[in-house]
């Protein structure tokens, strides 16, 4: 089982490194799937890999400058709170099956929503080009505040939306943003948010450390090759064997 997890956190390890989302909506389904883990703690451990693997991408843009500090702080505004507020909810009321019932159906509508960002990238990009011509960079920073509020609900629920979610979302509101400085802002929040997510499962007992670590063995290398794959595999390939691996995987957590 150690073999098929370093294996596995390699593959979704090269898939992250050559088309730069896909982490948590591939890994949460496998570990549910072919690791037959509680929804819950699938998505905690999860979310910690993403944080994990996510460091060395937010500090290699951060060195090329390709973080806007300014985005970054207005969306950890909002999604910081929210991933607390989340988490002390579901302390409150418990960890119930309807709780679980919740992880799971969330699961399933964020990977189908990560499928729909990535399958029609380019009319985001022309819905916030339309939005900016009525909308005043005075409303933005609320906006920017809200989008992180959602991100922050929707990861602590289902580990899914920090990468592909979240960088339609800036999209939208920055469409102005380069393709470098726009990918490196997302990872650089979601790095801190999928920390703080995964902290919170860890205060509910939802992570399996063992897999978590074999995981992380597979994917560091994984990532490596992967970034250098991307050359030689089409965009538009890629991304539409991406889409519908999360179909598939939300199609099936949601029934």
């Amino acid at each position: 089982m150690d073999w098929l997890a370093i294996l596995s956190g390699f593959g979704v390890g090269a898939i992250v490194g050559m088309t730069g989302v896909g982490g948590g909506s591939l890994m949460t389904p496998l570990l549910i799937g072919v690791f037959r883990l509680n929804p819950a703690v699938a998505i905690g451990t999860d979310l910690f890999f993403a944080s994990i693997t996510k460091t060395s991408g937010a500090i290699a843009h951060a060195r090329h400058g390709h973080i806007d500090r300014r985005i970054v702080t207005l969306l950890l505004t909002g999604s910081l709170p929210a991933a607390v507020a989340t988490f002390a909810m579901m302390h409150a009321t418990g960890i119930t099956k309807a709780w679980a019932s919740t992880l799971t159906f969330s699961l399933g509508i964020a990977l189908l929503l990560t499928a729909l960002t990535l399958a029609y990238k380019q009319t985001w990009y022309n819905v916030g080009l339309k939005l900016e011509q009525w909308l005043p960079e005075s409303r933005k920073p609320a906006l920017t505040v809200a989008a992180g509020a959602l991100l922050g609900v929707l990861v602590s629920l289902s580990s899914v939306g920090a990468g592909a979610i979240g960088v339609t979302l800036i999209l939208i509101l920055y469409p102005r943003l380069s393709t470098q400085r726009l990918v490196g802002t997302d990872i650089a929040h979601a790095v801190p948010l999928t920390l703080v997510a995964g902290i919170g499962h860890w205060t509910l007992g939802h992570i399996d450390w063992a897999l978590l670590g074999a995981l992380l063995i597979g994917s560091l290398p994984g990532i490596w090759i992967g970034a250098n794959l991307t050359k030689l595999m089409p965009e538009k390939l890629t991304r539409g064997l991406l889409c519908l691996s999360l179909v598939t995987a939300g199609l099936k957590v949601i029934h």
